[in-house]
């Protein structure tokens, strides 16, 4: 943050530290667009942090901005507090520095906790992302959402419905991550502009729909909760919880949506809640499924991808509810990811089954990589360079 000085505005930051006005302004909405200056308010730059400079002998400002290959004015706009122009040796000076490298380290066991840690650097390095919480799990974990864009086009992105398919969360935040820094930085991804993929689309992001179950999967019962004994029931006393895809009590939210969830209530040998494959009593009762239904009807969006593991193929058809424009993207993402295209598939009740079958508009159902979940990090490098081709083509088709 810095401090709008008279003759400021959001137009000349924007062209000091050379990014696009539409970041400037999506970080800073509290300025008004038609101000010619942003006198006395605090100004985020996105893509940009501080860092400490100590004055040597012999430095004057101009020619530590040269030194660093600043514009003089982003020294001055930083050190209101102090005098420039007579500098003394061990003063310190802060310094703009734009983050021009990935940060997040995502490759790892990604719970919860490292999805909220993840957000707020995130958040904080590119205030243009907008976060909420669209609702809360049963152990009362946020369930985020992330909006970025300015698009009509409005495209919805989830993860770890299941899981033990946590992987998918952590990929999800370095697609997100790698699109944010080519914003700020000017630059393509996969040979298209990130501005106007900025422009065209606004993408809301689920980035963990079962906060409760990954938690479950990577660090074990939750302790001091009533819920400690019953997962250890349901899962009948095995070591771990490697093979747990439901939420905490137990129900498969993928298998939660009123889209034929009779069929599967019907045909699945689990009738009481269970690690996996269990739909519930009746839809809808569990509150992640509950939130991203409550967050669908209100978002309007215009395509949801919901991604799985594994299989290196994805479905995109419903009942032949699909609309037309269905197949064509589906051919698109084929292309770009290599991806077996598969327009139906067996089974009922999941988010994207009841998006199409409630909102005649496209949807898919991504499984990354291939093996028996959860899959290994070993694989997170290839599923990763796999993905990224749909996110972006998500943005653009």
């Amino acid at each position: 943050m810095v401090d709008a000085r008279r003759g400021d505005s959001l137009w000349y930051i924007s062209t000091l530290f050379k990014l696009p006005l539409e970041l400037m302004m999506d970080s800073n909405p509290h300025v008004k667009k038609e101000d010619k200056e942003a006198l006395g308010q605090k100004i985020a730059i996105p893509g940009y942090t501080s860092t400490k400079y100590l004055v040597k002998q012999g430095d004057t400002v101009q020619s530590i901005a040269n030194e660093f290959g600043l514009p003089l004015d982003t020294l001055y706009l930083l050190n209101q507090n102090m005098s420039l122009a007579q500098l003394n040796i061990e003063d310190e000076i802060r310094m703009p520095m734009k983050v021009k490298k990935a940060f997040l380290t995502t490759k790892k066991h990604y719970d919860s906790a490292a999805l909220e840690q993840d957000i707020k650097e995130l958040v904080r390095i590119f205030p243009f992302v907008k976060c909420n919480s669209i609702g809360q799990s049963v152990l009362n974990n946020p369930i985020y959402q992330l909006k970025i864009g300015m698009g009509t086009k409005k495209i919805h992105w989830n993860a770890s419905f299941h899981a033990n398919e946590w992987i998918t969360s952590a990929v999800t935040m370095n697609l997100l991550q790698d699109y944010l820094l080519a914003l700020t930085k000017g630059e393509t991804i996969r040979g298209v502009s990130a501005m106007s993929l900025y422009h065209q689309a606004t993408i809301s992001i689920v980035p963990m729909v079962n906060p409760d179950g990954v938690d479950l999967v990577l660090n074990g019962p939750p302790v001091h909760s009533p819920f400690e004994k019953l997962v250890t029931e349901i899962n009948i006393d095995k070591p771990d919880f490697l093979n747990w895809k439901a939420n905490i009590r137990g129900i498969d939210l993928n298998k939660h949506f009123p889209a034929n969830w009779e069929i599967e209530k019907n045909r699945k040998e689990e009738k009481t809640p269970s690690p996996r494959d269990f739909p519930g009593f009746s839809p809808l009762t569990e509150p992640e499924a509950k939130a991203m239904e409550a967050l669908t009807r209100a978002e309007d969006f215009d395509m949801v991808i919901a991604v799985h593991t594994q299989g290196e193929e994805f479905y995109w058809g419903y009942e032949g509810f699909e609309p037309k424009e269905s197949e064509k993207m589906a051919e698109e993402f084929e292309r770009v990811s290599t991806y077996k295209s598969v327009r139906y598939v067996d089974s009922h009740a999941g988010f994207k089954d009841w998006f199409i079958q409630e909102f005649r508009k496209p949807g898919f159902t991504l499984e990354l990589g291939r093996g028996i979940n959860p899959l290994p990090l070993s694989q997170y490098d290839t599923i990763y360079k796999k993905t990224l081709g749909i996110f972006i083509a998500a943005l653009y088709v």
